[in-house]
């Protein structure tokens, strides 16, 4: 480990304060460290020829720096400044702790799986994405029902009416697709979360699909004058009806730091409160 990418959110007060910390922290062990700003939504993938990332944030920061560094096979040490710290499981009080641990190899590094879309126009592929929570198809307005042709693997689903669809993976299971109405899966997992948005019909419910295949959604005639694909709420590309959007997991997986099971079941009973029950 020679060179290090330091991820700072912007909107973090204390995010570039801890930045500059950690680059000292570094540098006083022989490591370059860089600092990269991020406010939130960014095209530039900044990570290639580094060993490792820091993201200085909450989940939305690990979001960015999974989908950049998935193919490099780059670590991610995820430090959490954010309200949740579902993926970002690394405390900032123990972040120094962790940091040694990761950098002598005693930390585990664990893989996620990731989702991919591509969007086929015409028959050809338009665009593609990855995301480590989530893909979204919606209308831009709220309130319209979409109208999506949905199959698996070939097998038709029928047609779903509904605000939108999620398509999650197991570590986005605690995220949009939970307020949904999906279930919470551990991220150990390899599997797609379809879940529908307010869907018209009562019977469409969240589906957990197997890793080895592929969701396709044909976009159909709606009353919604426009529709969006959005990656992990920070990509976004209009979708027009009789375009496809094929989903399946990413042949990579993105390795992050110390976010192992112990550290996601004690965040499900910190961030969601679960106490068993009430005292007698």
């Amino acid at each position: 480990m020679k060179k290090c990418l330091i991820v700072v959110n912007t909107y973090k007060a204390e995010s570039q304060l801890l930045g500059n910390t950690i680059k000292t922290f570094l540098e006083r062990k022989g490591i370059r460290a860089d600092i990269f700003l991020f406010s939130g939504v960014s095209s530039e993938y900044p990570f290639a020829g580094y060993d490792f990332v820091i993201t200085l944030g909450g989940d939305g920061t690990v979001l960015f720096a999974a989908r950049g560094c998935l193919s490099l096979g780059i670590p991610v040490f995820p430090v959490n400044l954010g309200e949740f710290g579902f993926i970002a499981s690394v405390q900032k009080d123990e972040w120094a702790v962790r940091l040694e641990e990761f950098l002598s190899g005693s930390l585990p590094v664990v893989p996620r799986s990731m989702v991919q879309a591509s969007l086929l126009r015409s028959g050809q592929r338009s665009f593609s994405a990855v995301a480590l929570n989530d893909i979204v198809i919606s209308a831009k307005a709220a309130a319209r029902l979409v109208t999506l042709d949905l199959a698996f693997n070939g097998t038709s689903f029928g047609k779903f009416k509904a605000d939108g669809i999620i398509v999650a993976t197991a570590t986005g299971s605690t995220a949009y697709s939970a307020a949904a109405g999906g279930p919470i899966i551990d991220p150990a997992l390899d599997a797609l979360v379809l879940s529908p948005v307010c869907p018209f019909s009562l019977s469409n419910r969240p589906l957990v699909l197997p890793p080895d295949g592929t969701l396709e959604a044909q976009v159909l005639p709606s009353r919604a004058s426009g529709l969006i694909m959005t990656a992990d709420g920070q990509i976004t590309v209009d979708v027009h009806i009789g375009d496809r959007i094929q989903f399946c997991l990413a042949k990579e997986k993105v390795l992050l730091a110390g976010c192992n099971s112990a550290k996601f079941y004690g965040a499900l009973r910190s961030k969601l409160n679960w106490s068993g029950g009430p005292l007698a």
